[in-house]
This record gives structure tokens, sequence and C-alpha cells, in this order.
């Protein structure tokens, strides 16, 4: 199948990555765009997983204040470089996670950051729950699996859904603009604050 330039530069369009990855990309999928991008998210977080390594010492802090004043939220969004850490696009993605964080209250950042005392007495209520309705132990273990992967979606930041686009995760974005810029950008750490909450 051959993939004309067009098609290519939609696609490049689309997502900001190279001509070449996207060629790639397309070939793969056999021109089918939104498989080509599925593709190219797969290699991103193959990529940003072998980033994990390296170290981030420059970044940025980002704030968010709702209109109403009554809640504000800060971002700290850390690069490799100080070059990327000016980056639009990375202040960008710092502005639009600081927004996501005020609007959807998650508590952790991924599922490695709550205590396992919290996981465990979920994973409990969970399983009574599920044994109370008649089901096997084994059937009540998946079911348990399953809503435990829904409690994370709920409660941690990288899981959920982004508010101004439910079909990419923080995650997606995260890994897309790491594609991108070709180094390792990790969300360390946020905190909101709700009046009276």
């Amino acid at each position: 199948m051959t993939i004309t330039a067009k098609e290519i530069a939609a696609l490049r369009a689309k997502t900001g990555i190279g001509m070449m990855e996207c060629k790639k990309a397309l070939e793969e999928a056999g021109g089918n765009e939104e498989n080509a991008i599925e593709i190219m998210r797969k290699r991103g977080a193959t990529k940003a997983a072998k980033r994990a390594e390296r170290e981030t010492k420059a970044g940025l802090i980002e704030s968010y204040i709702h209109s109403n004043g009554k809640i504000g939220v800060m971002v700290e969004v850390l690069a490799e470089t100080d070059f990327v850490a000016k980056n639009d696009e990375f202040k960008q993605f710092a502005h639009d996670v600081a927004l996501h964080v005020a609007a959807m209250a998650p508590k952790y950042i991924s599922k490695e950051d709550v205590p396992a005392s919290e996981v465990e007495k979920e994973k409990t209520f969970l399983l009574e729950e599920v044994k109370a309705s008649g089901k096997s132990a084994e059937i009540a273990e998946k079911i348990v699996e399953g809503r435990l992967n829904k409690f994370y979606e709920e409660n941690c930041l990288l899981y959920q859904p982004f508010v101004k686009d439910q079909d990419k995760k923080i995650e997606d974005l995260l890994n897309d603009l790491t594609t991108k810029i070709g180094e390792k950008i990790i969300i360390s750490r946020f905190c909101r604050f709700q009046i009276g909450a």
C-alpha cells in the first residue's frame, strides 16, 4: 500500500509527531489513520518507559485558580532540560494538568502512590460486596480486579480521562508529549485546595 504525502501531512498535523514516524505508523496500520494514532501512542508509551531512568532536573510549577475563586491547584511538572521546560507545549501541558486536577480532584498521581492500607481496605470491601452477590471465589477475584482498576481510574491522575478530551487519559497526553519532545517528563506532585473541603 502506498501512503501519500497528503495522508502523512494530515497525520502530522493531528499529532505533531515527525513525518517519518507518521509514515511508518500509517504503513503499519495499512493507511488507517485511527490505527496509526494508536500505534504511535503505544510507541510513545514504550519510548517513555525507556526514558524512565533519566534524571529530571528542570521543569515548572503551574497554578490554576477556578473562576469562582473557590478551587486552586498547583502542579509540578519536570523535564530533563530547561529548554523543554520553557517550551510552549510543555507549559500548555502543565496548565492542562492543573485544570484537570481542579475539575476531577484526583487524590494520587499513580497507583504506586496509593497507600497499601487503602488498597487492601478497598479490596476487602469489594470482595465482600461481590461474595454477597453469590459469585464463586474465582469469579469474585476477577470482578474485584476490574473494580479495583476503576478505583485507580477514579482516584489516580494518570488514569483519569482528560477533562477536555474524554478519549484520552492524562497518561496518554504525557506519553504523547514525551514522544514529541524526546525527553523524560513527569508530573511529580500536585496540591488542590477547595474552600470548605
